[in-house]
């Protein structure tokens, strides 16, 4: 058993330091947000995450797992400090490391005895070297320690079995052996690979994997752009891209775009190290700008059905950033709301777990209980996240409580023919179908011999 200190109680540095408590380990987890720390104590959360609760409340319970605000507490007798903050863009996209050097340097105050200090935070290159060096000034005399860089891969909404059964452990450092006495934390309980770096190559690990699966999203969505331009339907041509091996299905999803803590933030902060050491970030560049323009497409397709939004009322399904989670860091949604109300339109929205996070954030928007709900008399309805709820709505229901039957799937849930034979003016992104004006659906409405929807 080893004693392991977790600075953080985000979505990393909780998952981090609950599924070590789970393997056994005595973790203590400090956070200087007393509110959060008190709520963790009780076993609640201040995040959604599947299976989260459980190992929070059954560590608490059997002791292996405690809270804290006190430095000099969660640090006592700890062997191994991972230190998972947050480090968000800066204003021109760097990482803004003010967390990561306030979690330092009071580690640095607090540390008794010898320790392996471990980033699990996302940092740039050379941040292993800095973190070192704050500890060097700072620590006390005869305290010893070292830097190990350990790069988290969890996917929100998959975290705990991502820990569990991980792809690989990743770690980097100058110091060898303190970097194999990290990997024996994972090798035993997990039986998993560890692959052990420099301590740069390890940090570059990481921005490298989260801009590459960026890159993918970005390039599918180009694709799909052609596919709407030249008839074909953009999941099938997916379909037949990741049966091949070298390219796999993982990420070719078209869509409205990527969101969330990590890649639009990585890739801004991979950019910006790239282009100040001399770098010119060409693919980088474009990623980021199919990004941001993917999420104004759902309004091209709403203003080529509808004419204007001024006066409009649009439905938004979903306001997290993917499925099984609540976190609307750089959520696509924010930003369609953001340009919906710009042009004048009225927005309702619903989301199974993010609505209480939303309402803080969004307060022009008004909030259904269901999908049903959200659609009553809408223009319009817009799917923004792929929930397994949305994908098993009764669509009959669904098209009675629009008013009029635009749906614009962002996430290519539905398939086109069995939406238009229910009387849906359905716009895909990339399915290669024919978009009608109002006009033409009410000749389609006219002209069909399907029995109408009752």
């Amino acid at each position: 058993m080893a004693r392991i200190s977790v600075v953080g109680t985000g979505y990393v540095g909780l998952v981090t330091g609950a599924c070590f408590a789970d393997l056994g380990n005595q973790v203590a987890c400090i956070d200087i947000d007393a509110a959060k720390v008190a709520l963790l104590q009780q076993g609640g959360l201040p995040i959604y995450e599947p299976q989260l609760e459980e190992v929070v409340r059954r560590n608490l319970d059997a002791g292996r797992l405690s809270f804290t605000t006190d430095y000099a507490v969660g640090l006592e007798g700890a062997e191994f400090v991972f230190i998972a903050v947050n480090t968000p863009s800066g204003p021109e996209g760097e990482a803004d490391m003010g967390q990561a050097q306030a979690a330092a340097t009071a580690i640095a105050d607090h540390l008794t005895g010898p320790a392996i200090i471990v980033n699990k935070s996302t940092m740039p290159i050379g941040a292993g070297d800095w973190v070192a060096n704050i500890l060097d000034k700072r620590v006390r005399p005869g305290v010893t320690f070292a830097v190990v860089s350990n790069p988290e891969f969890l996917r929100e909404g998959s975290a705990v079995a991502d820990f569990m059964q991980p792809d690989r452990v990743v770690l980097g450092s100058n110091d060898r052996a303190a970097a194999e006495r990290v990997a024996a934390l994972y090798r035993a309980p997990l039986k998993c690979a560890v692959m052990v770096t420099d301590i740069r190559t390890a940090e570059m690990i990481k921005y490298a994997s989260n801009a590459f699966l960026a890159a993918k999203i970005s390039f599918i969505n180009e694709i799909a752009a052609i596919c709407e331009r030249l008839g074909a339907d953009v999941r099938q041509v997916a379909q037949g891209m990741g049966y091949d091996r070298r390219i796999g299905a993982a990420f070719l999803d078209a869509g409205v775009g990527y969101g969330g803590s990590c890649f639009p933030k990585d890739v801004r902060a991979l950019e910006h190290m790239a282009s100040v050491h001399g770098s010119h970030p060409q693919l980088l560049r474009t990623v980021m700008d199919i990004n941001r323009d993917q999420k104004r497409v759902v309004l091209q397709k709403l203003r080529q059905v509808l004419g204007t939004l001024q006066d409009r009322t649009i439905g938004l399904l979903g306001l997290a950033f993917k499925p099984n989670t609540d976190d609307l860091r750089d959520a696509p949604a924010l930003e369609i709301i953001h340009l919906l109300c710009h042009e004048g339109a009225s927005v309702r929205a619903y989301d199974p777990a993010a609505m209480d996070k939303a309402r803080a954030l969004l307060p022009e928007v008004t909030f259904g209980r269901d999908a049903y709900e959200t659609a009553q008399g809408c223009d319009a309805l817009l799917v923004i996240t792929e929930w397994n709820e949305f994908k098993q709505l009764d669509l009959r229901r669904l098209r009675r409580a629009l008013a009029f039957p635009l749906l614009v799937d962002g996430r290519n849930i539905y398939e086109p023919d069995a939406m238009t034979r229910l009387g849906f003016i359905y716009c895909g992104i990339g399915r290669g179908q024919p978009v009608w004006s109002p006009v033409e659906y009410l000749a389609h409405e006219t002209a069909r011999t399907l029995a109408p929807i009752s």
